[in-house]
């Protein structure tokens, strides 16, 4: 539902023009699915617990720290193995990782809002109400059943992982039963997970609390970790509470850049159309162009380092590069941009992204990247120029910003900043059941 939003544009003792746009409705509670209190607590001591992970040293928040707006503030991330926070993120003498992460680490705002479908930017868990999971997954139904929701769900990969949390080959129980491909069931690595919180009394203690079926003797499986954390998620992260949602309540009307901001966002230059909606994501896929770094998306056996993208999971052709809509939620805090986080100036990326494949040939390399030393070259697509003009193919044509274009949309893009999700609700907790240390 659209409600048709007009304002006036003043400068000085000039006459005010006035622009008209069609704007969503404002968010509401029925967006979101309900959230237990207790649930979420527990969710959070989980979150931030490198117990998850196989070495112990890396926790989901590692890589999604609420310092740098639920990212990690790279380019692409260091994960299991490496240390500290953000650009600080480095690796050591031991357990050096092996690859760096190959795409950016996204955002975690209103990922509890029904809205949001599809997870990952190639969009491989998917709500398919079909399937009697209820998800479609690269996995199969009797893989995946128990968890609550997609947001649920996702974190059963980075957690089998060897480059995000897992660990690698033979360095502990769950990588190597990641490695030999014992995933579910009796021995599997969620199985692994779920006793080592099982076996943390206060852990054991809360989720027989939040969760009856364990308080009455079932075992803790690895989906009622994952449902605890989604359910803190969805509620640390909510974020209706910018300008814009202001304006969306006619509340606050946007004004001066904001508002000639919105009226190119909103009309002639379209953005619109896949930032669509109150949450300004479409949920669909789209090839834009965006530079691919880092080791990308193939197999390790595999020579290239292209991320093609939906065609992964998909398989047809016309999906290549193509990646899904990211909602622009505090996009001003979320840097580095694009799937591979190509680049670390919003208002270049936007000019880029407008230009579409015609903007490869002037990138400007303007990462944020720790040092990791014999690995995949990060710059092996971008370097190859039959690789970049196949982007490009994909992408087709763009359009050109100017300077003062550019500017409004920073001044409307800022209004979508949420100073209570970006705050966070909870917070960091002091210390988590497992005794390991937390990341602060």
């Amino acid at each position: 539902m659209l409600s048709r939003f007009v304002i006036a544009v003043g400068l000085g003792l000039l006459a005010a023009p006035v622009f008209a746009w069609d704007l969503p409705a404002p968010i509401t509670n029925d967006d979101y699915a309900p959230v237990d209190s207790a649930e979420a607590a527990l969710g959070r001591d989980l979150f931030y617990d490198p117990i998850l992970s196989g070495n112990r040293n890396i926790a989901c928040a590692s890589c999604h720290h609420p310092r740098f707006a639920t990212s990690d503030g790279l380019s692409l991330g260091l994960g299991e193995g490496a240390v500290g926070l953000g650009p600080q993120r480095h690796i050591t003498d031991t357990n050096i990782p092996e690859q760096r992460v190959p795409r950016n680490s996204p955002a975690l705002f209103n990922l509890g809002a029904h809205a949001f479908t599809r997870l990952f930017d190639d969009g491989r868990i998917e709500a398919d109400p079909t399937r009697p999971s209820g998800l479609r997954t690269p996995m199969e139904d009797e893989m995946v059943s128990g968890f609550a929701s997609v947001l649920s769900a996702q974190t059963m990969f980075p957690v089998l992982s060897p480059d995000e949390m897992a660990g690698h080959y033979s360095e502990n129980e769950i990588s190597k039963a990641v490695r030999s491909g014992r995933i579910t069931g009796p021995g599997g690595a969620w199985d692994k997970i779920a006793a080592r919180v099982a076996g943390v009394p206060d852990y054991a203690n809360r989720f027989g609390l939040v969760y009856p079926e364990i308080a009455a003797g079932r075992a803790l499986d690895f989906t009622d970790i994952s449902n605890a954390i989604a359910a803190f998620v969805a509620y640390e992260w909510r974020s209706d509470q910018s300008p814009f949602d202001a304006a969306l309540r006619h509340e606050t009307p946007l004004a001066g850049q904001a508002a000639v901001g919105a009226q190119m966002f909103y009309g002639d230059l379209g953005c619109a159309r896949c930032h669509s909606g109150p949450f300004l994501s479409d949920q669909a896929f789209h090839a834009m162009g965006a530079p691919q770094i880092g080791p990308g998306k193939a197999e390790r056996f595999e020579s290239h380092s292209l991320d093609e993208g939906r065609m992964r999971v998909t398989g047809r052709h016309e999906d290549r590069f193509a990646f899904r809509t990211p909602s622009l939620r505090n996009v001003l805090q979320t840097g580095p941009w694009g799937h591979a986080g190509a680049h670390d100036d919003l208002r270049v990326f936007l000019a880029d992204h407008a230009a579409r494949g015609a903007a490869l040939a002037g990138y400007q390399r303007a990462v944020i990247l720790p040092v990791l030393p014999n690995t995949k070259p990060d710059w092996a697509v971008m370097e190859d120029p039959t690789q970049v003009a196949d982007i490009a193919a994909a992408a087709g044509k763009g359009i050109t910003l100017t300077p003062p274009q550019i500017e409004a949309l920073m001044a409307f893009l800022a209004t979508l900043s949420d100073p209570v999700a970006l705050q966070g609700r909870m917070g960091i907790p002091a210390t988590v059941p497992s005794g390991l240390p937390v990341d602060r």
